[in-house]
């Protein structure tokens, strides 16, 4: 094969370098998914500095791995290194890096990338099947590690800003909230509930129902609520949105990050409808993506549409009928699915976030 000398090198090169940097990247994240999963961060940053004889004993692993995996680390910048003259190699997590690795609550935790991560490369086959056969991959599929990833990796913005800046866009619904004696609340898409367990916590006398359709999501959000004390007036349905109805009527309605995710949104949003109280409002937060298509796209677009192509579109495909939106969701798209589901206005709050776009949806 000869190369065309009319072709763009150095745009070439640009790429070589761009998927290598990305490889350093996607093994890097597998070894914060091991960090993560096998108790290693949580045990330097509590016991720490350590020896990898020290931290395998601590964390009950290997001690030949724990020696390979301190040492990728601090190669790879995420562990500080103490030698000692004449001592042993010591590795330490500094406290800002506990921050992202090792504390859940905290907004710059985003360890559960590499969570998010390994369950899409355990499924990738079944990706690529679905792709030839225009089949779909169910949720449940790409397993435990992307349901721990995708429910940990919100949970800092559930827990801080959802009762927060979010809600607070919309001041006559939380003073209706607080007014109440037994307002009533519906998450829907819930996950593992750590968004239905702030809207709790914020409104003590609220009753809040978590919703989803995913069975070990549904166990995880119970377990959760009952470890918060909070399962006394939290409600875990394992039911489809289609039946909201039936347990309403609600005072608000949240769609945080799963409308991009229903088969028919158009039905489930008409379902939320039929559900709020008079005068109640739903919030819906999904993707901040750019208002139309533009290629190249930035940074939050190129991840949307990552997601898009390796998880949501193929969890979407599995149900027919399907809108198939993958996860990519316009503000445009959402105004028309709140439209045709009867809502009279639909109006994008002044809410700034680097991932989320908020809509409030009035009958």
């Amino acid at each position: 094969m000869t190369t065309d000398l009319s072709l763009d090198t150095d745009r070439t090169d640009r790429l070589v370098d761009r998927l290598f940097e990305g490889t350093v990247g996607a093994l890097e994240l597998y070894s914060v998914y091991l960090g993560t999963e096998l108790g290693l961060y949580r045990v330097l940053h509590e016991q720490g500095p350590l020896t990898p004889v020290e931290l395998a004993h601590g964390a009950g692993i290997a001690p030949r791995y724990a020696r390979e995996w301190l040492e990728q680390q601090a190669v790879a910048g995420l562990l500080d290194v103490e030698e000692p003259p004449g001592g042993e190699r010591r590795f330490a997590l500094p406290p800002e890096h506990a921050r992202v690795l090792v504390h859940a609550d905290d907004p710059a935790y985003v360890a559960p990338f590499g969570h998010l991560l390994a369950g899409i490369g355990g499924v990738l086959d079944l990706v690529a099947h679905a792709y030839r056969t225009g089949t779909g991959v169910p949720y449940s599929s790409y397993g435990r590690a992307f349901r721990h990833g995708q429910g940990h990796i919100n949970r800092p913005a559930f827990t801080h800003d959802l009762t927060g800046e979010w809600l607070q866009a919309m001041p006559d619904v939380v003073e209706r909230l607080h007014a109440a004696p037994r307002p009533r609340i519906a998450d829907v898409g819930c996950g593992q509930g750590w968004s239905t367990l702030a809207l709790a916590r914020a409104f003590p006398n609220a009753r809040v129902d978590g919703v989803d359709l995913d069975d070990a999501s549904v166990a995880d959000a119970r377990a959760n609520a009952a470890e918060a004390g909070l399962d006394g007036r939290i409600r875990v349905l394992h039911a489809d949105v289609a039946r909201l109805p039936e347990t309403g009527p609600y005072d608000l309605v949240v769609i945080l990050e799963a409308l991009h995710d229903m088969a028919q949104p158009v039905e489930a949003l008409r379902a939320t409808r039929d559900a709020l109280a008079r005068g109640g409002a739903v919030l819906v937060g999904d993707e901040r993506v750019a208002d139309t298509f533009t290629a190249p796209g930035d940074q939050v677009e190129r991840l949307m549409y990552g997601w898009s192509v390796t998880h949501c579109l193929p969890t979407q495909l599995v149900d027919r009928p399907t809108a198939a939106t993958g996860t990519v969701i316009r503000a445009g798209a959402v105004r028309e699915h709140a439209a045709a589901a009867g809502f009279g206005r639909c109006t994008v709050l002044p809410v700034e976030h680097d991932f989320f776009r908020f809509y409030r949806l009035d009958a």
